[in-house]
């Protein structure tokens, strides 16, 4: 990934997209309908304002929202939706595409865990910490 920020940027969103499609193609029928209703954005790392909100610069993923279980019954300022800094993933995978595809494919898992309303002991039992 040497051809300049926007073509390494474009190519870590491709492989994300690629792999985030398989991962959903591989669910449960049911956890598919409502994991693709689920927005998913990319970003290269945290912003100010999430760091601010207590969120690490080295986060991988992050859900944001009300859980499916939670749907309507909370008044979330913000819409559901899975965040993937992208960055952060190629960093952790130390520039190794298959290691980026597999830790893609984990966090994604991960923070849709988080949406079907599994905590964090709930997701390291599952071996999605």
């Amino acid at each position: 990934m040497s051809n300049g920020p926007t073509s390494d940027w474009d190519r870590l969103v491709a492989i994300a997209q690629t792999v985030v499609e398989s991962t959903l193609d591989a669910l449960p029928k049911r956890l598919q309908t409502e994991s693709r209703g689920l927005p998913i954005t990319y970003e290269g790392r945290p912003n100010r304002a999430l760091i601010a909100d207590g969120i690490e610069s080295d986060t991988l993923g992050l859900f944001v929202g009300d859980s499916f279980a939670d749907k309507g019954i909370t008044d979330s300022p913000l819409p559901s939706q899975v965040i993937l800094f992208l960055r952060n993933i190629w960093e952790l995978a130390e520039g190794d595409e298959p290691t980026y595809r597999h830790e893609v494919r984990t966090t994604l898992l991960h923070e849709l865990g988080h949406y079907l309303g599994l905590d964090e002991e709930g997701l390291t039992e599952r071996g999605l910490d």
